[in-house]
């Protein structure tokens, strides 16, 4: 039950917002137990935003999951997280931040896991 919120100053185009999803899908994986199969995403372009009191180009990724997660297999996603916004979005790897959320209670379809 992973949720990815993705932030950015920068617009995006209909083309990146697929890729974006297609590489943030797969990425999630990278963490047990997780899939796209289950993965919500949301994309928030053109925000007013600003990095080191700079509007350059910047991105804000918040990844919550239910339960607990590894600390080493969260420094693989980062990586993989900055990766992807550097390729798709050019956005440098030091002006994104990963936030991590592990979440106790989630509900879906009506019931709370």
């Amino acid at each position: 039950m992973p949720f990815i919120d993705v932030k950015t100053n920068k617009q995006v185009t209909k083309n990146d917002e697929i890729t974006l999803k297609e590489q943030l899908g797969k990425a999630i994986a990278i963490l047990p137990g997780k899939s796209e199969r289950w993965l919500m995403l949301e994309i928030k372009d053109s925000c007013r935003m600003y990095f080191h009191g700079s509007d350059a180009p910047c991105a804000m990724v918040q990844v919550q999951v239910f339960g607990k997660i590894d600390a080493q297999k969260c420094e693989e996603l980062t990586a993989e997280v900055c990766r992807i916004m550097q390729d798709v979005l050019d956005i440098p790897v030091d002006s994104t931040y990963v936030k991590y959320e592990e979440v106790s209670l989630w509900g879906w379809s009506s019931q709370n896991f």
